[in-house]
């Protein structure tokens, strides 16, 4: 065999609460923000499609638990929903939730699959952006005792634990760019949302180790999960150099740099001092921070970044903006994902793994996203399966890479897809899709695609 992977390698696949469970209005769970949102201004969504019935999870979990097993799966990562197990996001801890999330979780044990928490995936109770979201202190406390509080309530059986999923996202959608609520552009409360999230970070961390303490449980493990964007310049010119480091310390090493070595990057404090966006540091916080470092981490990768410097002047009566430092470059030839418009650049993967064994003292890690959504994959259908070959060649491309770093010596133990059963997306609904079974809307069933199939072959033999 070709590309043979460690043992006891994590194959699986990833999704969230908000994205499966359904279920948004029933057995007591609160409202988070995209319930609110999606009331208020449905047309913001595709399709006019809201999370309320997902892809109905919190109905099907035992059957689509099954289906996993079928496929191969001996680890699968999802979200406890706060909103769902506090609805107030905080004080009382609703018992039908708790029963939810014990079945779901006994239930992957049951079927030998290793169950990853993620404890944050964008999904704010309402309750808490009311009072200020993570713009407010008291938020931060509110989301460290409901991470103490599932880690009391299931850390007997969750051996990983995550804190945050790509927690760039909402300050990107929410703060900056206006695709998540509260639809806010402003780099200064952006900041404070990035800053008060490793707060809460290191913070649930402190929470886990004392949990750990308490309980002699020492085999768990809390790490966190981000988006690691390679930023490529344009060229080797200084000034594109520049800006694809720019780039980097806003986007990767902002949240990186804390997790893992359990400070700031100091380029990154230079360039929001230099520009007055610094955010409010209390006395203690350097200490809190320095003190939640994780155990491991989880790399989501999609696609590159690709920048180059400025070629045009900054309209300095606009917002300040990440795009004030740098442009977007698009590079010639690059390979594309025609269903879905995104570049396909398979070695970004090896670069990651490279940059963490090089720079981050080779902290374990693994694949916790990648994928390929495709609009429209019914065209695809061939004799009541969808023939999703380019999925399985996108994988199989990224795989290699994977391979390649790991005999290198990077410490990498899994790697879980985007995701399991087409799922509802954020403002995309149900336009792109990414599972590994197909989802019919109308009837809620799942097919398998030809990857699913493959996938099963992947784990059964440990690599193709």
């Amino acid at each position: 065999m070709q590309h043979q992977f460690p043992k006891n390698f994590w194959w699986g696949s990833a999704s969230s609460a908000t994205q499966t469970e359904g279920a948004a209005f029933e057995d007591g769970k609160g409202e988070n923000i995209w319930d609110h949102w999606y009331k208020t201004q449905p047309n913001r969504f595709f399709g006019d499609v809201s999370a309320t019935d997902a892809s109905t999870f919190y109905q099907h979990y035992r059957s689509d638990i099954a289906l996993m097993k079928e496929i191969g799966h001996n680890s699968f990562r999802t979200s406890i929903s706060w909103s769902r197990l506090i609805p107030n996001g905080c004080g009382e801890v609703n018992p039908k939730a708790v029963e939810f999330y014990n079945n779901v979780i006994d239930e992957m044990l049951a079927q030998g699959i290793e169950p990853f928490i993620n404890l944050f995936h964008f999904d704010m109770p309402m309750a808490m952006q009311e009072i200020g979201g993570w713009e407010s202190r008291k938020v931060v406390e509110a989301y460290t005792e409901f991470a103490a509080t599932c880690f009391e309530l299931f850390g007997d059986r969750v051996k990983y634990w995550f804190t945050f999923n790509e927690p760039i996202v909402p300050v990107e959608g929410g703060y900056l760019y206006d695709f998540h609520y509260p639809n806010v552009v402003d780099f200064g409360r952006a900041v404070t949302v990035g800053y008060h999230t490793m707060l809460a970070h290191a913070k649930a961390v402190a929470k886990y180790r004392q949990y750990q303490q308490k309980n002699q449980q020492q085999e768990g493990q809390i790490g966190i999960i981000l988006n690691l964007t390679p930023s490529y310049p344009r060229s080797q010119n200084p000034a594109d150099l520049k800006a694809a480091n720019i780039a980097d310390l806003l986007f990767n090493r902002s949240f990186l740099d804390p997790s893992v070595t359990g400070e700031f990057p100091q380029g990154l404090v230079d360039l929001l001092t230099e520009h007055g966006q610094m955010p409010v540091c209390e006395t203690g916080d350097r200490e809190i921070i320095a003190a939640g470092k994780v155990d491991i981490l989880g790399v989501n990768y999609y696609q590159p970044r690709r920048v180059k410097a400025r070629l045009t002047a900054v309209d300095t009566n606009g917002p300040f903006m990440p795009e004030w430092f740098f442009e977007n470059y698009e590079m010639p030839g690059r390979k594309m994902n025609p269903h879905r418009g995104w570049e396909i650049y398979e070695k970004g993967i090896y670069d990651i793994m490279t940059n963490l064994r090089e720079n981050y003292g080779n902290i374990p890690c693994f694949i916790s996203e990648n994928g390929m959504g495709v609009e429209g994959e019914d065209k695809f259908l061939k004799d009541g399966q969808i023939q999703d070959t380019y999925r399985i060649e996108f994988i199989q491309d990224h795989l290699s890479w994977l391979h390649k770093a790991i005999q290198e010596g990077s410490d990498c133990r899994g790697y879980h897809l985007w995701t399991f059963i087409d799922n509802w997306s954020w403002n995309n609904a149900y336009k792109n899709r990414y599972g590994f079974y197909s989802l019919d809307l109308a009837t809620q069933t799942r097919t398998k695609k030809l990857s699913g199939e493959w996938f099963a072959e992947v784990s059964k033999n440990n690599g193709f």
